[in-house]
C-alpha cells in the first residue's frame, strides 16, 4: 500500500476500478431512469450521541467548537423529504471513526436514496429492481428470488441477522434429545444446539480435534465441541459415548434427520452466545465444505427487526438501527406498555451472508419522534439541542417516507466475488485506519493548534 499508485498499474486491480466505475454508473442510470435526483448534502455536520463514533474537526472560526463527518445523510435526507423532493438518491461518501475489518473502512461510500408516499413494500420492489439491474448489466446474469424472512426465524435458524443462505445446516434444537440423560454439561445450558453436516461422517479424529480447537479459540469462544458421527451402517459415534448409548444417539439422528454418513456438531451454553458460536462453526462448516462458491449468489431481505434492544451496561435502550426508524404501525399501541416488544418497519438486504444494505421507513410524526428519544433516554432539552432542527421540520407536514443505503463498497466486492472491499478502492486505509502511502493520519504544525485553540504538548509543536 505504500506504492499504492505502483500497484495500481496491475490489470486485476484495474479491472477492479473498472468494475466499481460501471457499477457506479450504471446505479445512476437505473435510479434516473424511474425518476430518482440526485442531491448533495453537507460534508461538515453536527455530532450525535447515536450510532457509532464520528470523526470531528474543530472550526476555528468558532473556537471550542466542531464538526462532525456524517455517518451517513439520515436526517438530511428525511429534509429533503419534508422540502417536497419526493425521491432523493446520492452516492456519498460516509465516515466511522471504528474498529476495522475487512469489509470495512474508516471511509465508505454508499448508495443513499430516500423516497416519500412509500410503505415497505414498494421500497423492497424498488431495491430489488436495482441489484437485478446491475446483475444484468455489468455481470450478465439474472439473480435469482429475494425471499422475505424475519429477524426472529433469521436467529433461530441461523444465529445471525444476515444468514448465508448457499447452504443447509440449519439449526437444530437438541435439548429434547440430549439434556436430563446424565451429561451435565448440556443439562445445565440454557441451551442446547447443534447443526447437521451433510457427508463429514468421514472427517478423522485429527479433523475433529481441529474444530474443536477451532470453536475454543478466544475469536469463538465456546468451551468445547461436541459431536456424533452417523455411521455408513447406521451405527454411531461421538465424543459422548459414555453418557449417550446408540438408542439415545439414534433419537438425535431422527431429531435432525441426519443420514449415514453425517456429521452432527453441537454446542452449548447462553442462547445468545451459543448461537454465535454456532452461527461462526456454520459458516466455516461451509467452507470446509465447499459451499460457499462466490458466485453463487443468493439474497434475501431480513425483515421485522427489533426497534430497541436493551443495553445491561448502560441500563436503556439502544436503537438497533438509529433513532428516526418507525415502529410497525400494528406495534404502535405497545411502545407505552412494552417497547422491547415492537418490531421496527426496518429491512436487511442481504448476498451471501453479507449485508450489503439496510433501511426503514422513518418515523414522521413529532409526538412519536419525540417518544422514540424518550426511550433512548434523551431527556427534552437533550433531543431539542440535538435534533430540535428535524422536530421543528415536522411540524411544516413531512410526507410518510422511507429509504435504503446500500454499502456501494461491499456491493463492488460481492459483483467482484471476493470477501475485502478494498480490492475495490483505489487508496484504501489498512487494517489501523492508515494511510501509509501518503503518511496519514499525522501530527499537524504547532502554529495550526493554536490557530484551533487546541491543547498541545511541547511535543506535539516539534
Amino acid at each position: 500500500m505504500q506504492y499504492r499508485y505502483l500497484d495500481l498499474r496491475r490489470g486485476p486491480v484495474q479491472s477492479n476500478l473498472l468494475l466499481r466505475h460501471r457499477i457506479n454508473i450504471e446505479t445512476r442510470k437505473y435510479l434516473d431512469s424511474i425518476d430518482f435526483i440526485d442531491v448533495e448534502t453537507p460534508v461538515l455536520i453536527k455530532s450525535t450521541p447515536e450510532g457509532a463514533r464520528d470523526f470531528v474537526v474543530p472550526s476555528r472560526m468558532n473556537p471550542g467548537q466542531f464538526y462532525a463527518l456524517p455517518q451517513s445523510p439520515q436526517t438530511f435526507k428525511q429534509l429533503l423529504m419534508v422540502s417536497g423532493i419526493d425521491k432523493y438518491y446520492q452516492i456519498v461518501k460516509c465516515f466511522r471513526d471504528e474498529d476495522l475489518r475487512a469489509d470495512r473502512q474508516p471511509e465508505f461510500t454508499q448508495v443513499d436514496c430516500e423516497m416519500s408516499f412509500v410503505e415497505q413494500e414498494d421500497i423492497l420492489n424498488t431495491f430489488e429492481g436495482l441489484v437485478r439491474h446491475l446483475f444484468t448489466t455489468v455481470l450478465d446474469r439474472e439473480i435469482g428470488d429475494f425471499p422475505r424472512m424475519t429477524y426472529d426465524v433469521a436467529m433461530e435458524k441461523y444465529g445471525i441477522d444476515k444468514p448465508d443462505i448457499r447452504f443447509g445446516m440449519e439449526f437444530q434444537d437438541m435439548a429434547p434429545v440430549t439434556q436430563n440423560q446424565g451429561f451435565n454439561v448440556f443439562d445445565s445450558a440454557e441451551a442446547v444446539l447443534g447443526i447437521v453436516v451433510p457427508g463429514a461422517a468421514s472427517f478423522t479424529r485429527k479433523q475433529l480435534d481441529g474444530l474443536t480447537d477451532w470453536v475454543k479459540r478466544p475469536q469463538i469462544g465456546a468451551r468445547g465441541l461436541v459431536y456424533c458421527k452417523v455411521n455408513d451402517d447406521g451405527t454411531f459415534k461421538s465424543s459422548v459415548d459414555k453418557f449417550y448409548d446408540q438408542d439415545a444417539l439414534a433419537k438425535w439422528a431422527a431429531h435432525t434427520d441426519a443420514k449415514p454418513g453425517d456429521l452432527m456438531l453441537v454446542l452449548c451454553g447462553g442462547l445468545d452466545a451459543t448461537r454465535k458460536q454456532l452461527a461462526e462453526l456454520r459458516l466455516h462448516m461451509g467452507s470446509e465444505m465447499g459451499l460457499r462458491d462466490p458466485f453463487d449468489f443468493k439474497p434475501l431481505w431480513v425483515v421485522d427487526f427489533p426497534l430497541l434492544e436493551w443495553d445491561e451496561e448502560t441500563d436503556r435502550y439502544h436503537a438497533m438501527h438509529h433513532p428516526f426508524t418507525s415502529p410497525k404501525p400494528e406495534h404502535m399501541d405497545l411502545i407505552d406498555s412494552d417497547p422491547g416488544a415492537v418490531r421496527a418497519n426496518a429491512y436487511d438486504m442481504v448476498i451471501n451472508g453479507v449485508e450489503i444494505g439496510g433501511g426503514s421507513i422513518r418515523i414522521h410524526d413529532k409526538d412519536v419522534q419525540a417518544r422514540m428519544f424518550d426511550l433512548l433516554g434523551f431527556s427534552p432539552e437533550e433531543a431539542e439541542a440535538q435534533f430540535g432542527f428535524l422536530m421543528n421540520a415536522f411540524r411544516y407536514g413531512a410526507p410518510p417516507h422511507g429509504g435504503l443505503a446500500l454499502g456501494f463498497d461491499r456491493l463492488c466486492s460481492m459483483l467482484g466475488g471476493v470477501n475485502t472491499i478494498r480490492d475495490f478502492i483505489a487508496f484504501p486505509k489498512n487494517n489501523q485506519g492508515r494511510d501509509v502511502m501518503i503518511d496519514a493520519p499525522s501530527p499537524i504544525h504547532g502554529d495550526q493548534y493554536d490557530e484551533l485553540f487546541l491543547a498541545s504538548t511541547a511535543a506535539d509543536k516539534e
